[in-house]
């Protein structure tokens, strides 16, 4: 331990202490044999393995592990003699030096009081393994490479078989948290982010009441001009100017109040949300945790079948959950031992091809649109399509004609299937079509998506995209029958809208085109059965889901946005829920239902299969006749929930905003044939956003009616300076006023 190791070990015993540092200086050995297999004139990666393994055998020797002594010791006879240039590490000796390593590994996880048990009872094994090392460490011996080539390579028996003794956490040093704790500390950020959240409707209360305060300071001082043109006595006059002064410092005292208010919610978001982020960064690990030993396994899977492969691994320093990294280990082992097996040509074929006889894996993980991409390519042979399809018609899963039909993507789908190789016999390696169809479960159970991708001839690739997290995960929010529910981006294909005009029928079956692929509509609320779902009016929110053939778009309500989920499981006595796959609480604190695309899948092609989708209400021969889209910006409830509810009765679409800069978002995303809005408004009042509108390029044709409590002659030049095509005040309207005043700007709401 060096001087700068703040850590306390005091309460590790040394065996402990030894099961790390071995763990550190393994990794270093295999990581130093692999660049030597890879390069053995690499001399300068010899110091470190020189250093690993001396500090391996004082370790040893310190804790009375004596086999591991005489293993670190061998090793580094033969890097000494690597390095003077008296033995040369060629791949038989590096095969002996990794088998030395397994065993250093194996050792030194066992547990205290078990050890010299598991060492006695296997020490016949253990010298075998001791009797390779030396011999690699024995200049005279094993130099005929050639000829040991020429045999039959069993790298996977070079090790003797063992009893597999659990390994001890990787983090035995650290803070353990339990699953429990985790899950409960994370409820607890996330309600601390919803509570503050919470601050924003009471921030929005005062600035009301801010305005209110401004319009009665108004009126005293009218109040006063208008007394002081009566000629009311003097008295009068002092009486009044000093309730103004007394009144200015409540004023300034509401403004100072306004401002801490503000300052406290920044404060206090800004520390829920770094809460949130500490507690999900103790569950986060680099990527390399969970791929150390998969450069060592394609080395040894590609000697074993007579191939030269080397694996690159590159994103080693990318973030992950590390549930998600435990989940993908064995799926990546999957991807790994198919690239080596079914894609990587031997060395004598790959010089055949003009290729290096040597053939190169990639493994990347990267951060990528606030999601986790984990790409594996190779430079092998790929995948024929033409085979696939040779192989669905075959197997009758599909006729000749559809197959013949089916793109390369679609084909490419079917290797996801269970029990579907390419390959003609099973071995130890492949051949069960296990493989894929085990990785695509476990990337659905984790709201991920996968993408296939070939070039025959030139390599195959496989795209995985993942949250960075299991317990946030990134969701697009939805309305549905006027109820939120969300989606996990990974698993969306696209959002978008769809004109009336766009959405076809046929066979009583509603889709519509993305460039030249059909894609089938379905009303989200049908399919979930809910009641009350809204009638479609103008173009129609749509998420896309699935791919191929089994590409579906969601018709929905309309579109709330994206959010970080925090997941909360869904109780076990619910069992599983139809088409849902956990909860969560939304930034305000109300609950959202996070939806199983999956199951959404299968559920649209069981109802379709019976019959029982129907199409969505109002689209079709009609559907170019929509309602007119009014937007009503009001700071005052009741005022805009008046206007709303009025236009909604004559048959108008309503939406509405609660300041100007909350209407100047909204009109710029969304399509309106009328805007109406309040002058005296927060963040941004009513003649700045007219302004805006009628200087944008694109909504400078856009109605625009003011509706307003000023009623002087200079408050309407203002409005109408400003751009506004109707002006209307609040103290002199009545409802038919406002429809007259609608109808006259952009007409009846069906025309």
């Amino acid at each position: 331990m060096n001087g700068g190791d703040n850590n306390d070990y005091s309460g590790f015993s040394l065996l402990e202490l030894f099961r790390s540092e071995a763990e550190s200086q393994v990794q270093v050995l295999t990581d130093g044999l692999l660049a030597l297999d890879r390069n053995a004139h690499d001399l300068a990666a010899i110091e470190p393995l020189m250093r690993a393994a001396h500090s391996l055998k004082g370790a040893a020797r310190i804790v009375d592990l004596h086999d591991v002594e005489l293993l670190a010791h061998a090793m580094e006879d033969c890097f000494v003699a690597a390095q003077k240039g008296t033995l040369r590490l060629n791949k038989q000796r590096i095969d002996r030096l990794l088998a030395g390593i397994d065993l250093i590994s194996r050792i030194s996880s066992l547990e205290e009081k078990t050890a010299h048990a598991w060492l006695d009872a296997n020490r016949l094994a253990i010298g075998e393994v001791l009797l390779g090392v030396y011999d690699a460490a024995d200049p005279a011996k094993l130099v005929e490479e050639e000829a040991v080539a020429a045999a039959p390579v069993q790298v996977e028996e070079a090790a003797p078989a063992m009893p597999e003794e659990p390994a001890p956490a990787r983090d035995s040093q650290v803070l353990k948290v339990s699953s429990r704790n985790f899950d409960q500390l994370l409820w607890l950020a996330s309600e601390t982010r919803v509570t503050a959240n919470g601050l924003q409707p009471i921030l929005q209360s005062m600035l009301h009441f801010k305005k209110r305060q401004q319009e009665m300071f108004g009126a005293l001082d009218q109040l006063a001009q208008e007394l002081a043109a009566a000629g009311v006595p003097e008295a009068v006059m002092e009486k009044l100017a000093l309730l103004r002064q007394k009144s200015e410092p409540l004023k300034e005292s509401l403004v100072a109040r306004l401002s801490d208010i503000e300052s406290y919610e920044r404060r206090l978001l800004a520390g829920a949300q770094g809460i949130l982020d500490e507690v999900l960064t103790l569950r986060m690990r680099p990527f390399r945790d969970g791929v150390q030993a998969f450069p060592r396994m394609v080395r040894d899977l590609a000697r074993n079948l007579r191939k030269e492969v080397r694996l690159e691994i590159a994103g080693e320093d990318t973030l992950v959950d590390r549930d998600i990294l435990a989940s993908m280990e064995s799926p990546l082992n999957h991807i790994l031992r198919n690239a080596v097996d079914h894609g990587m040509e031997s060395p004598r074929e790959r010089t055949a091809a003009g290729k290096p006889e040597a053939g190169t894996i990639r493994l990347e993980a990267r951060h990528r649109g606030g999601m986790l991409a984990i790409q594996v390519s190779d430079d092998g042979k790929g995948v024929d399509p033409e085979q696939i399809r040779r192989k669905i018609v075959e197997r009758k899963m599909a006729p000749a004609p559809l197959a013949s039909d089916m793109s390369s993507a679609e084909l490419l789908d079917f290797l996801f299937l269970p029990a579907f190789s390419l390959k003609e016999t099973t071995t130890q390696v492949s051949g069960r079509g296990v493989g894929l169809d085990a990785v695509h479960a476990t990337v659905r159970k984790l709201f991920g998506a996968i993408r296939l991708d070939t070039q025959p001839g030139k390599g195959f690739r496989i795209d995985i995209t993942l949250p960075l997290s299991q317990s946030v995960v990134r969701s697009v929010v939805m309305e549905i029958a006027g109820e939120a529910y969300a989606a996990p981006i990974a698993k969306i294909e696209r959002v978008m809208t769809v004109a009336p005009e766009d959405i076809h029928v046929l066979e009583d079956r509603q889709f519509f085109s993305i460039g030249s692929d059909h894609v089938g509509l379905v009303p989200a609320a049908e399919l979930l059965a809910l009641p009350g779902a809204v009638q479609p009016a103008g173009a129609v929110p749509v998420l896309v889901i699935g791919s191929g053939q089994r590409r579906y778009a969601l018709a929905v309500d309309r579109i709330i946005g994206e959010q970080n989920l925090a997941v909360q499981p869904i109780e076990a006595t619910f069992g599983k829920i139809r088409d849902i796959s956990a909860a969560a609480l939304l930034d305000d604190g109300s609950p959202v239902l996070i939806l199983d695309t999956a199951d959404l899948l299968v559920s649209i092609e069981k109802m379709l299969a019976e019959g029982a989708l129907h199409r969505l209400p109002k689209i079709g021969a009609d559907a170019g006749q929509r309602a007119k889209r009014v937007l009503v910006i009001d700071d005052s409830l009741t005022v805009r929930e008046m206007e709303r509810k009025l236009l909604l009765a004559h048959g108008f679409e309503v939406d509405v905003a609660v300041d100007g800069m909350d209407g100047w978002n909204a009109v710029r995303s969304g399509e309106y044939d009328l805007l109406i809005t309040d002058v005296d408004m927060p963040r941004m009042d009513g003649i700045e956003l007219v302004t805006l509108i009628k200087k944008d390029s694109r909504l400078h044709n856009l109605p625009v009616m003011i509706v307003s409590y000023k009623d002087r002659p200079e408050d309407r030049a203002r409005g109408v300076t400003a751009g506004a095509d109707y002006y209307l005040t609040k103290g002199s309207f009545h409802d038919e006023t406002l429809l007259e005043a609608v109808v006259d700007l952009i007409g009846e709401p069906g025309t």
